[in-house]
């Protein structure tokens, strides 16, 4: 099948590459008026001025007051000059990314979603194992401990063009504090949102704010995007973002190659936030260290061993220290790294380190971690799921033959795969058999990994996102507390999830 797949996703690149160019962007639309769909307007390609290494823009920073973060998000096209490119990108409040929204545990989320997209071109199909709707959108606030029902992180809600909608969103006041993102969840249309720009961080503050060599440090939230855009600078279409060769470059807050400064010595705290849409990125900083503090959003406990690189997944976060080496120029690259097929590589940021030193230090400990290790003796049942076709079974779908099953079954709203007791505490094993790696996340409740391949990792590490490597397996566990209802588990290579890998959690009371 693996051979199959990278022959297939090659001609859906010439296929795509075709599609695009009967498509266009539209050059003018009156001001009181939303902007034409691309396909409505005669084609337009351009190529603006780049320079590369121009300083790092940090998003746009909410925060909450008196218990609350009240804000809009409203969802529009814009034209955004990217890496040389002028591109027509959906995005929150015309940025990419988002609004980074900033909270504490105990806090209300209440947002006003105004969906200001396009109507939807075509009607939704008969199955629901393909892209459709897309620009039907909903929001889901990764890695959050909330409820997933009514109008909280609730991601079967469609959230229909011209609408305005209201999610109110209750942090629990015992919520770990942390790296979290905000980005849309609506099976069918996810995956062109969000590699068209629709993502922003979301921190909920007070980790490490006892910690003296933290609190000192300048904090960084750098959210890694991934640009692919079809001949005339658009997303219209899954057959744009489905070749691996898609992704034309990697960009950090919405710019390509920025520039970071630091002085000799500085220590700062970078939150790496994954917003892209397919490809995990093995990032590495010349002549520099990363030490990890935090994983997706929950505090590690100490201070992480001493890394030159590290492999970062959609959808997951590292929250890690870099102090500044001597003066001089340096580069955050993305390195040379297989997940069954190569990844693009290239830089991802500039360093610039000038100035007077400065003398910080690393702290010497950390809290305890957040999260409680789960016993043996805890365990209420355990359970064995498979992602992929499992060998000699040819998979179809309806769009372009070709899918990616969990249990050997796409993607059903109407079909519950998991149903849990609240309260119930598991052992999942999740078994890849395709050559593929995919990126497992369940939302609601973090879980606890403990072995990857079949082997104990030397510490039990909490998260919400992890890569399942081709044939190869997770284990984890888990405690399904706090919230009944229903929400999605699925793989964070979004292309992957669209045409069918995800499934229906229940947790009942």
């Amino acid at each position: 099948m693996g051979a199959r797949r990278i022959a297939t996703r090659r001609n859906f690149l010439v296929a795509g590459a075709a599609t695009a160019s009967m498509l266009a962007v539209p050059r003018f639309a009156r001001a009181d008026q939303p902007p034409m769909h691309p396909a409505d307007a005669m084609p337009m390609y351009e190529r603006v001025p780049f320079a590369e290494g121009a300083a790092l823009i940090e998003p746009e920073v909410r925060s909450s007051s008196g218990g609350v973060l009240a804000t809009t998000l409203r969802l529009r096209y814009t034209y955004k000059d990217i890496g040389g490119y002028r591109l027509f990108v959906r995005s929150y409040e015309g940025m990419i990314p988002g609004p980074t929204l900033r909270a504490q545990p105990g806090d209300v989320l209440r947002i006003s979603l105004v969906n200001d997209l396009p109507p939807n071109r075509t009607p939704a199909p008969a199955y629901p194992d393909q892209p459709h709707l897309l620009n039907t959108t909903n929001l889901h606030t990764h890695g959050l401990h909330v409820s997933p029902s009514g109008t909280s992180d609730n991601v079967f809600r469609a959230m229909e063009p011209g609408g305005t909608y209201d999610i109110e969103i209750a942090i629990p006041r015992d919520h770990p504090a942390g790296t979290y993102w905000y980005h849309p969840h609506h099976h069918g249309s996810a995956d062109v949102q969000i590699a068209s720009g629709l993502a922003g961080a979301l921190i909920i503050e007070g980790d490490f704010r006892a910690v003296p060599e933290i609190a000192a440090a300048r904090e960084r939230v750098l959210v890694l995007g991934e640009a692919a855009f079809d001949s005339v600078g658009t997303i219209e279409d899954l057959e744009t973002l489905f070749p691996e060769t898609s992704v034309r470059f990697h960009t950090v807050n919405g710019q390509r190659a920025p520039t970071i400064i630091m002085r000799p010595g500085e220590i700062q705290r970078w939150r790496l936030v994954h917003a892209g849409y397919q490809d995990d990125i093995h990032l590495g900083l010349a002549q520099h260290e990363f030490r990890q503090i935090a994983r997706d959003g929950i505090a590690l406990g100490r201070l992480g061993e001493p890394m030159r690189s590290l492999v970062i997944a959609p959808g997951q976060r590292y929250d890690v220290l870099v102090r500044a080496g001597g003066p001089g120029a340096y580069q955050l690259r993305a390195l040379p790294y297989n997940e069954g097929y190569s990844l693009p590589t290239g830089i991802v940021a500039h360093l610039i380190v000038a100035g007077e030193p400065i003398v910080m230090k690393l702290p010497s400990s950390l809290p305890a971690p957040p999260m409680r290790t789960i016993r043996d003796e805890e365990l209420t049942g355990k359970r064995r799921l498979t992602f992929g076709a499992p060998p000699g079974v040819e998979q179809r779908t309806h769009w372009q033959e070709f899918t990616f099953p969990i249990d050997g079954r796409v993607f059903d709203p109407n079909r519950v795969d998991q149903r849990i007791n609240l309260g119930a505490i598991e052992e999942w094993t999740i078994v890849n058999l395709d050559s593929d790696d995919h990126v497992f996340h369940i939302h609601v409740n973090p879980f606890q990994l403990t072995h990857v391949n079949g082997a104990a990792l030397a510490e039990p590490v909490w998260l919400d996102t992890a890569i399942l490597e081709g044939k190869g397996s997770l284990t984890f566990r888990s405690r399904f507390v706090d919230f009944t209802g229903r929400y999605a588990l699925h793989c964070h290579m979004m292309n992957h999830e669209e045409l069918g890998m995800m499934q229906v959690v229940e947790v009942h009371g």
